[in-house]
This record gives C-alpha cells, structure tokens and sequence, in this order.
C-alpha cells in the first residue's frame, strides 16, 4: 500500500510509525512538535475499553444491515480485522452479534457477559445505546427530503443518466479502468462511479450493492461537516479567521480562545488527545479517545473539554477533535436560529444538489458523527465532489462560500511545516504525488479504502467504496484503476 493510502486510512499509521524509527525527518518532526509543545498533560477517555469496542461493533453492524440493507454474515465477515474501532471486540471478545430486526437493533455480548447495543433509529441511522441504559438522549425524527423523483429527474439533480457522456473516450480502455478498479475479488470494491465533465460516463457495483444503497464512508463524513461549514459561512454566519465561539473556551484567560475556524479545518488546532495516526503513537491496550468520539454518548461536549497541547496553526495532526468541533459549531449557530438540526443538512446542502441518501448518524446526545459515521449511495458521494469541482457552485446557485474550494483544496501551513504536503481544509490533498493524479488532486478519504476524488485539471471525480477487509487489495485496484483513468481522460480545455 503506498504511504498516501496509509496516511488517508489512518488506522494503519502506529504500524507504520513504528517501522520508521531512525527516519530524520519524522524525528525532525517530533522534535519540532515537542519543542512547541505547551503541555503533555494527558488523561485517558472514560469508560472500559472493551465496553467501547464492543458498542462500535454492535453500531457497525447495524449501519451494515438496517443502513445499506447487507446480509449480516457478508457484514461480519468483511468488517475488518485491521477496523480499530471494533477489532478487539470482533476478534476474540464478543460472541455473535444478534441482529433483532423486530426492535431494529443489534446487541453484542462479550465473553464476559457484558452487553452493548447499538439500534436503528430511522433518518439518524444507528446510535450506540449508553451502556446500562435503553434510550438516547434526544426524540429522533424524520428528515424532509424536498427533491423531485429521482427516477424522472435528469442527472445530476435526479437518476436519469443521458447517453453519450463518454463520447470521445476509448469504451474499452475506460472498461479496463472499471474493471481494475474491482479486481481481485478480496478487494470488496462495493461501489465505483466515474463523472467527467459533470456527467457519469463509469459506474459499477458489488455484490449486494446497487445505485440506491448508501455505504459508510468514514472519515470522508469530516469533508462533510466542512462543506455545512462552508455553507454557514456563505450565510454570513461564521468566517474562516475568526475565533471559534466555542462556549466552553469563554471564560477569561482560556489559551483556546486563540484557535480560529480556519485553525480547526486545517486540522491544527493544537488540542490535545491521543490518536493512533500520530506519528509517535503506541498501542498500549486502552481505548484512545480519538475513537472514543465515535463511543461516548456527547462528543460535543468532550471536544469542547480537550486542553490544548500546541499553539495553534503550528503542527499539524489527523485528529478528530478538530471535525467534531466544526459540528458542533454547525449546531450552535443552526439552533442559535431556532432552525431544526438534524434537517439543517439536507435543507441547506443535499437538497439543493440532488442527495437523498444522506444518513448522518448521531451519538446519544443527537450530535452529528460525521467525523466518521455517516452513509451514502455513491452516486450521492460524486454529487458532492462536483460540487467542489465547481467551485461550490452548483446550476448557477452558489452553495459554498466563494473561495471555499480553493480553502479546503489549499496545503494546511502547520502540515507543510511538518513536512507532510498531504492536508487541507478537511480534505486530504496529493501534495506528495503518492497517488497517481495530479498533485493539485484533492480528496475525501475514509478508512477501509473511502475515496471521493476531484481532479480539477481533467474535470474529473472518481467515487470509490468498499468493506474494510479488503482496504489493502482495494487500495492497490483504486491506484491502478486512476492510472488507466488519467491516461484516458485528456487535460480540461
């Protein structure tokens, strides 16, 4: 797997970090962060680990089953062993997931006689029940979805694809790209759809997987939060250089106060957790709370609670503090207006470019978990990145922010600095050349092999999906299958 792959999935960097020891420009790096460095204060997440795992792993098979509509057994068996969230749990601690599909819920109890639930809950997906308990924290409600027929509807507000948008390209070769992309069979590829100039010219599917099946796409949810930030700041709402008004960093004196909008897209807020892509991360057995956003019942609140480490805007890390926080800011100045959360992104971004299957799910507390647990068809996911590739403008109506796209698309400083051209506003960037696009190429990433790709220079965005057993095979058919796509398709005039 090439070091982009790595870098973008996340899950594997203590592997790799590992393997790096004598690299100068990783120990420079970490002498740079250690030199800024305010405070090593650290405490762990609460909680037992294990009770962790084993609720992610209740969670991600009930997204599997009662989201995407998967037989339970294709779920189990290809959630992943390298899936840090529920890998303890789905390797030797828990016994059989029970998929009770009268209460729409699913339950894992470990070895030890510890039972954790995760349950379907309609337009939020599926929420981790608190451990001990048997309700949320919020009433879950439906989500209006104001679009024409998608069947009727021309592409790319509607499904109805018009004939021809390939003409000019070799059908054969654009085949082989396609067919690449699904090859070998391990690589569990669920979904590839290919549009150039705006319009579908590629598109298959997995076994189990069609047009209308919405797949998880992990951390390419944090693109997500970033593109509803982008929306509230063409609203006027917010502004990339102010601070963030975060309630819980006002009283006077608090260091946090310093850490701007633009500060938390870039990934470099300087707030302290531990997570497994530090570079100088070592599992030790607990629960890092990098994971535990996705565990506990308010990642709002423990956001808001982290201290700070670093000076912000000086070192850059893929922590997901920072896109926890960049929802919690959508919902205080959503509901600051009296306007409905939890319908605010379909109203104010999917609707306005044609996505229905938008499932955003939410932690006990009703707060959006888009750092990672969020689903979409994939047609959906290549809406979205046409959005960037036109500059967040969308049938003439500006949707993002002016400048916006070019904000996300830019190299983060603190990441340059670190020597890591590889991030920018919540979107990953081929600033290092590791994929074979060109290196102005951005992209939403998520783990397990998530990719939604722009590549501005060739009018081009490339969805590709698929189950986290197969990220190394998957990954490997993905870089082959841009390499016949970038031969293919000629520069934009």
């Amino acid at each position: 797997m090439r070091k982009g792959s790595i870098l973008a999935l996340g899950l594997l960097w203590a592997a790799q970090a590992s393997a790096q020891g004598g690299d100068p420009k990783r120990e420079a790096m970490l002498a740079r962060a250690k030199a800024a460095e305010i405070s090593d204060a650290w405490t762990p997440a609460p909680g037992e680990p294990l009770s962790h795992f084993t609720v992610a792993y209740a969670k991600l098979m009930c997204s599997a089953v009662f989201v995407s509509g998967m037989d339970p057994e294709f779920a189990r068996t290809t959630l992943g062993d390298g899936n840090a969230l529920a890998a303890v749990a789905h390797r030797a601690k828990a016994n059989m997931p029970v998929i009770d599909r009268v209460r729409r819920e699913v339950r894992v109890t470990t070895k030890g006689g510890l039972t954790r639930t995760a349950r379907y809950f309609g337009d939020q997906g599926c929420i981790s029940i608190p451990e001990g308990a048997n309700a949320i924290g919020f009433k879950p409600e439906p989500v209006p979805r104001r679009l024409p027929n998608a069947a009727s509807t021309a592409w790319p507000m509607g499904d109805r694809i018009a004939p021809g948008a390939a003409n000019g390209l070799d059908q054969a070769r654009l085949n082989a790209a396609v067919d690449a992309a699904f090859a070998p069979d391990d690589a569990l590829t669920q979904a590839f759809v290919v549009t150039w100039k705006g319009q579908i010219i590629a598109e298959r599917y997995g076994p189990g997987a069609n047009a209308a099946t919405p797949l998880e796409g992990w951390s390419m949810g944090k693109s997500i939060a970033a593109s509803l930030m982008g929306v509230l700041i063409q609203q006027g709402v917010y502004t990339l250089d102010q601070p963030a008004p975060v309630p819980e960093w006002q009283k006077p004196g608090d260091p946090r106060q310093a850490i701007r909008i633009r500060d938390i897209l870039n990934m470099s807020s300087g707030l302290r957790i531990r997570a497994e892509q530090d570079p100088d991360y070592a599992y030790d057995g607990g629960y890092p709370d990098h994971w535990y956003y996705y565990t506990g019942n308010n990642a709002f609140a423990y956001a808001a609670s982290r201290p700070q480490q670093w000076p912000p805007a000086t070192v850059g890390r893929y922590r997901n503090t920072d896109p926890v926080l960049t929802n919690y800011l959508i919902r205080l100045a959503v509901e600051k207006r009296g306007e409905n959360y939890h319908a605010f992104p379909q109203r104010a971004l999917f609707d306005r470019i044609g996505i229905r299957s938008a499932v955003l799910e939410t932690d006990a507390s009703g707060n959006f978990l888009t750092q990672g647990y969020e689903l979409m068809t994939g047609r959906d996911w290549a809406r979205l990145g046409n959005l960037y590739l036109q500059d967040g403008v969308w049938q003439g109506e500006r949707v993002l922010a002016e400048g916006y796209a070019k904000f996300v698309s830019t190299l983060a400083p603190a990441w340059v600095a670190d020597g890591r051209p590889v991030y920018g506003g919540l979107f990953w960037i081929n600033g290092d050349g590791a994929m074979p696009i060109p290196r102005d190429a951005f992209y939403m990433a998520g783990a397990g092999g998530q990719y939604t790709i722009i590549v501005p220079s060739h009018d081009l965005v490339v969805v590709r999906l698929g189950r986290f057993a197969g990220v190394r095979p998957g990954t490997a058919s993905l870089n082959k299958s841009l390499g016949l796509l970038m031969a293919l398709v000629p520069p934009s005039q």
